[in-house]
């Protein structure tokens, strides 16, 4: 069987796409890798940076020896689903992205970093410091700066910009048009930009993977992947 992996996103998980993993397994064998400082993972001590969790996903296809890859990545697991693409490409099959942010600029990362406030998560968002604690245990107010730092490095000098050409494997990029991190127009932007690709704008849809229908979301994956 094809080899599919569930890339999750910053401060995600990868259960996540527990909704999804019964219909998958018919067709792919899965792999839900969780990046470090996610989950029970430590939070290296140098940071974490895209090029980091390239290279976490890098280093899990070569110990799982998979050279035939399919990813779906969502949010910030879209991005280094790509990264991966443009730098191993004779590894991956197909991409498909979920909201993932493309059009990361210093004064952008900058406004996104700010929200990750421990502080102000607890005192203004007290039920999602809960999933946080939930996910990632008690080391998830480290979690968030780390992931700050990782966005304002990201809109210092964006990985993927000048090299969305060079991928030339099917992707595609799919948004929620009720997303509130992500716009149509950078999706469509990057759909442009890649050669092989295709763009769905998935109705009534926000950012986060669960408030995805994931009949909405399974059925993309079916037309895609050809999946009967």
């Amino acid at each position: 069987m094809p080899n599919l992996v569930l890339l999750h996103g910053a401060l995600g998980h990868s259960e996540i796409f527990t909704p999804y993993l019964d219909s998958l397994s018919s067709y792919f064998t899965i792999h839900t890798p969780l990046f470090s400082g996610h989950g029970s993972n430590d939070l290296p001590a140098d940071g974490i940076t895209i090029e980091k969790y390239t290279q976490e996903l890098t280093e899990y296809c070569t110990e799982n020896n998979l050279t035939d890859v399919h990813i779906l990545g969502h949010s910030m697991g879209g991005y280094v689903a790509l990264c991966y693409a443009v730098k191993h490409p004779e590894n991956i099959n197909s991409i498909m992205t979920l909201g993932t942010k493309f059009d990361w600029t210093e004064e952008q990362a900058l406004k996104e970093s700010k929200m990750l406030n421990p502080d102000v998560i607890l005192e203004k968002i007290p039920k999602y410091a809960q999933t946080l604690e939930k996910q990632h245990g008690s080391k998830w107010k480290q979690l968030l700066p780390a992931i700050a730092d990782l966005m304002i490095a990201l809109g210092k000098n964006p990985p993927l910009k000048n090299n969305l050409a060079t991928i030339n494997i099917p992707v595609q990029i799919m948004v929620g048009d009720q997303d509130n991190m992500v716009t149509i127009d950078e999706s469509t932007a990057v759909y442009r930009e890649l050669p092989n690709a295709k763009l769905a704008v998935l109705p009534d849809t926000k950012h986060p993977l669960d408030k995805v229908r994931p009949n909405l979301l399974l059925n993309l994956m079916k037309d895609f992947w050809n999946l009967s």
